[in-house]
């Protein structure tokens, strides 16, 4: 089985004050399709205590992210993505380790984004400013699932405030009579 080059990340990517929070950021050139580094960490069962930024392994498992790479930010237009290392001969190994590779020219100084893909269910609003930006912190594939969501909970609102309006009946007042 081939294994990974072993990469030194701190040669390559810096943490830092980013878009939201800490951010990682790219010490050199990396040309599209160059490796930037490995994440590494805790590999847990899927079915255990994760964070919400676990990486799937398959198999069951996850991969709890260790600096520097824990702190990638999201955009819906990255600029690096997630890959496997894993033997093509032997698919039924499990991927041991993930790496970060350009989608286009890294300059150095620039911040790294991945998509974070997240399920529906575990979507949060988006504010990453890219112009193909979903609104979502979702998965492109589950976006209609979101909108269905807000579509649903947007007409509740309405029909609450239309039956505010109409189910509280306005209070007699008295008035005194007149002397003829």
């Amino acid at each position: 089985m081939r294994k990974p080059p072993k990469i030194n990340n701190a040669e390559r990517v810096r943490v830092g004050p980013g878009v939201a929070g800490l951010g990682v950021f790219a010490v050199k050139k990396f040309r599209k399709g160059q490796t930037l580094g490995e994440v590494t960490g805790t590999i847990r069962h899927a079915s255990g205590e994760a964070s919400r930024y676990c990486m799937d392994l398959g198999h069951d498992r996850v991969l709890e992210p260790g600096e520097p790479f824990r702190y990638m930010n999201h955009s819906c237009h990255p600029n690096v993505q997630i890959f496997y290392w894993w033997d093509e001969e032997h698919p039924e190994i499990p991927a041991e380790s993930l790496h970060v590779h350009a989608l286009r020219t890294v300059n150095p100084g620039d911040e790294l984004f991945i998509d974070y893909a997240w399920p529906a269910w575990f979507a949060i609003p988006c504010l990453c400013g890219a112009k193909s930006c979903r609104g979502w912190i979702v998965d492109k594939e589950e976006l209609h699932l979101v909108e269905k969501e807000q579509a649903k909970a947007k007409r509740a609102l309405a029909r609450k405030k239309a039956a505010k309006g109409k189910a509280a009946p306005k209070k007699p007042t008295r008035k005194a009579a007149k002397k003829a």
